[in-house]
């Protein structure tokens, strides 16, 4: 089952640092994930000023729980970066579903 995330940082002066802090992890789960299947696409969010304060993800787990217990070790999570998480059920375009599997 696909999912689309929309996380938000937190909008306090620490944020980005707490982001930064977290990111090479972040990253580095996220490849794992891009290899496993279960994240299709991602990206950064940017205020006017070119800042990142959010993320966007696709991801393909077998079911929500499944999403959660991720989040229970996503370094964005673990960090304090993302302080709201939104999750929708999903479903990838037929023009984009040949570019993953």
């Amino acid at each position: 089952m696909q999912f689309l995330l929309i996380a938000h940082d937190g909008k306090d002066e620490g944020a980005l640092a707490r982001r930064l802090a977290a990111r090479d992890a972040h990253i580095a789960l996220g490849d794992q994930l891009v290899a496993s299947g279960n994240m299709l696409y991602g990206g950064a969010v940017l205020d006017e000023a070119g800042q990142m304060t959010g993320s966007v993800l696709v991801l393909d787990f077998p079911s929500r729980e499944d999403v959660d217990a991720w989040l229970k070790i996503e370094p964005y999570v673990l960090g304090d970066v993302w302080r709201e998480i939104d999750i929708q059920p999903f479903r990838v375009g037929p023009s984009f579903v040949g570019l993953h599997r």
